[in-house]
Formats: structure tokens, C-alpha cells, sequence
């Protein structure tokens, strides 16, 4: 109920928005899609973070759940790479894939997470190296071809931040296993 509040109280922006300039111009679709985007990113830590107690694993999961949040609605709203309809930006589908499917091999367990977000990390990065060898750019548009790199450096980095805190979480459940041995 408190995160259906608060996807409501952000939705609230762009409608208010909508009314005092033409800038703002969204369809019924755009705020059903990022309803759900809100609604399911919410979710998703809520649901994963309720069993542990542990500070780390709680930054690292929202530190993950909420750069896959804005990885997709940048890719729906403009596009990564050129605009949002460069079939380039299908390759984001495989970096969250890549950290959905580590998370269920992990079976969300600290040590597993890490290794799940190190890869997606690098599936991150490998994106743009992809991309570029089967399309070719166009130089002059936006963000060019330094800038998708450097955004995709800054995704990566995210999940690799996410990634270190699994690991820090992982060394300290394990001290706190031995702790009540």
C-alpha cells in the first residue's frame, strides 16, 4: 500500500507538470508504463530485502534494483545509444537478464549477488563495444560516441558499487554466523 502512495505521489509530477507548460506531454501509456516500473522497482525491494537485516545487502540491493529502474526508463524515454528507437538498445534487455538469472543462481545470497552484479557489470560495458561493432555510428548524434561510453561506465560502475556492498555483506554475515556458533 505505501509504495501504490507513493507511485501515485510521482505520477502526481508530470500531470501537474502537464498543466502549466507543453513540454510535459505524456499519453495514458507513458504513465501506465512508468506506474509499473515504479510500482514493480518498489516491489522488487521490498520482496528481496524483508529477510535480511543486514545495512549492506539492503544499500545493495536498492543500489541494483535501482539502476535496472533507470536503465530502462532512459532506454524507453530517449535511448542510450542514438535515439529510443535504435535497435542497438535491445542489447540492455541482456545486461538485466544477465543480473535476473545470476540473482536466481545465487538464490539471492550475498556472495552469489556479487558475482551476479560483477557480471552485469560487465555486460554493461560490453554493450556499447557490441553495438558499435554491428552498427555504425553516426557521430553526430547525441550523446556521441564518448558519451554512451561514458554513460555505460556509469551504469557499470553502479552495479559494480552494488556488487562490492554484496560482498561486504557476504564477509559480514559470515562473521556474524561465527559469532553465534
Amino acid at each position: 500500500m505505501v509504495w501504490a502512495t507513493v507511485v501515485a505521489l510521482i505520477l502526481l509530477i508530470p500531470l501537474v507538470a502537464m498543466q502549466f507548460t507543453d513540454e510535459v506531454a505524456w499519453t495514458l501509456s507513458d504513465f501506465i508504463v512508468m506506474g509499473v516500473l515504479l510500482f514493480g522497482t518498489g516491489l522488487t525491494y521490498v520482496l528481496i530485502t524483508r529477510s535480511s537485516s543486514n545495512t549492506a545487502y539492503r544499500f545493495a540491493v536498492g543500489i541494483a534494483v535501482g539502476t535496472a529502474f533507470l536503465l530502462v526508463w532512459l532506454n524507453l524515454a530517449v535511448g542510450l545509444i542514438g535515439s529510443e528507437d535504435n535497435p542497438a538498445n535491445l542489447f540492455y534487455g541482456g545486461v538485466l537478464a544477465v543480473g535476473f538469472i545470476g540473482a536466481i543462481i545465487a538464490r539471492l545470497q550475498p556472495r552469489g549477488m556479487a558475482r551476479a552484479l560483477f557480471a552485469t557489470a560487465l555486460a554493461q560495458l560490453l554493450v556499447p563495444v557490441i553495438a558499435l561493432i554491428i552498427w555504425k555510428p553516426s557521430l553526430e548524434v547525441t550523446p556521441g560516441i564518448v558519451g554512451v561510453f561514458i554513460l555505460n561506465g556509469f551504469f557499470a560502475a553502479l552495479f559494480a558499487g552494488s556488487a562490492l556492498l554484496f560482498r561486504h555483506a557476504s564477509a559480514t554475515g559470515s562473521k556474524q554466523d561465527r559469532r553465534l556458533e
